[in-house]
């Protein structure tokens, strides 16, 4: 790899790649801390947490279509797909800031609540699926012998983001007074960027990679997926959408589960043990899956254990009963660090399952299109788990009398998991039976 191999900041695997995708993804992973200030936003503008929770859903619509659509741009040229990310995530983030304040000085505007819509839901939505695809490729072609671990490396840094920056912008929340909500938007539209435009300046592919050359559209990003059997294709889209409905649908429900089984005053320390699990997830099983011959082995093992976790739960009626209960809290908590690794893995594991099934040379564009599954399931999750706890149990006040005395729907939360459950052994099957066995050399 002539200038690839003989040393140097410029051609270092770290430097060019690891770091670069740990800025971007540390920095657009943090769309996940939504739930830090949703709450203090609807509270500022005048309007419901549920009108404003739709800001975060039509991100992470935003993020897998504008990853599906502009696969093609992060392929031919990672430098403009980086910067895109760079300016669009923190113009998103500053608008997003700006309507806030917009908001607090005209309560409850429909143009202030459309605005935070436009700008952390389209503007931020198209830097994160840009920041998103920009580095994997990249490191992918840095780390060949190695590509689960890379990749999950910079995919475990979007896990992570939400457990590094949460006590962070907590702190600012309550150290910037009045206002602070708005001030804290435009703070970290700044710092954001600077982090990604560093991460767009180091960002590099190895010297002697060339990219193949396309003379026709016979040999574009459909006529790849349709070189192998296109159920194979649908199969991967599918599981990878069902392990994130079921992921969002647990995860969004997570803080009212640890409060039903009498853990309300830890359920801060619980959510960041939590994001440490998604992000471990994303790194463990993608390095793991590095050494089994069959990459598809990793998220069988992934529904098997989802699935085990959620039956023991279901058999005991943990949810309803875990208050006081030490084996049914430990087997609830359980549940919910599996799910949290399993939802991380599926995510590392996707674009090094795409390149073993369809090769290098269209990667970003077929990552890109299968993110669309993330798209989808980012609208659907949450609001299954909601419609379902809506609809069935009944609410009930737990800790009456104390500082932690809230309602629940446990009964609720308990079919929240039968939903999932159902999901996990339909992913499975067509783990088992869709998706074909292939090698790392992409042998079918």
């Amino acid at each position: 790899m002539d200038n690839a191999t003989k040393g140097g900041w410029r051609a270092n695997k770290w430097v060019r790649a690891a770091i670069p995708a740990l800025l971007l993804h540390c920095s657009i992973g943090t769309v996940y801390c939504w739930s830090i200030f949703s709450q203090e936003i609807a509270d500022y503008i005048g309007f419901s947490k549920s009108a404003t929770e739709w800001a975060f859903s039509f991100a992470i619509f935003f993020l897998g279509m504008s990853a599906a659509f502009l696969g093609n741009v992060v392929e031919k040229d990672i430098h403009k797909s980086s910067l895109i990310a760079a300016v669009c995530f923190a113009v998103g983030m500053a608008g997003t800031g700006f309507f806030i304040y917009y908001g607090g000085v005209h309560q409850k505007s429909g143009l202030a609540l459309a605005g935070i819509y436009l700008c952390y839901g389209f503007i931020m939505g198209i830097g994160l699926g840009t920041g998103y695809l920009s580095p994997v490729k990249t490191l992918m072609l840095w780390f060949s012998d190695r590509k689960g671990l890379a990749t999950g490396l910079a995919v475990a840094g979007f896990g992570a983001a939400k457990a590094i920056a949460s006590p962070i912008m907590q702190a600012m929340l309550n150290g910037l007074g009045e206002g602070g909500i708005y001030k804290m938007f435009y703070i970290l539209a700044g710092v954001y960027f600077v982090m990604m435009f560093v991460g767009h300046l180091l960002l590099a592919k190895p010297a002697g990679w060339h990219e193949p050359q396309k003379k026709s559209k016979s040999q574009g990003v459909i006529a790849t997926i349709k070189s192998k059997p296109i159920v194979n294709y649908i199969g991967i889209w599918l599981m990878f959408y069902i392990n994130i409905t079921c992921g969002l649908a647990l995860i969004s429900q997570e803080k009212m589960i640890v409060k039903c089984i009498g853990l309300a005053g830890t359920v801060g320390v619980i959510s960041t043990i939590s994001a440490v699990f998604n992000a471990g997830g994303r790194l463990g099983f993608s390095a793991w899956a590095d050494k089994m011959k069959d990459r598809n082995t990793v998220y069988k093992l992934i529904f098997v254990l989802s699935i085990l976790f959620t039956a023991l739960v279901l058999a005991t009626n943990g949810i309803k009963n875990g208050e006081g209960n030490t084996l049914l809290i430990v087997l609830v908590l359980a549940l919910i660090f599996i799910v949290n690794a399993g939802y991380g893995g599926g995510f590392s594991n996707v674009p090094t399952l795409l390149s073993d099934h369809y090769g290098m040379g269209s990667i970003s564009a077929i990552h890109g299109i299968t993110l669309s599954a993330w798209a989808f399931a980012g609208l659907t999750g949450n609001q299954m788990a909601s419609w379902i706890v809506k609809t069935f149990g009944k609410e009930v006040t737990i800790g009456a009398g104390t500082d932690h005395e809230m309602i629940v729907n446990p009964t609720g939360y308990q079919y929240v998991l039968y939903a999932t459950i159902a999901l996990y052994i339909l992913a499975l099957v067509i783990c088992l039976v869709m998706v074909r066995p292939t090698n790392k050399s992409g042998q079918q």
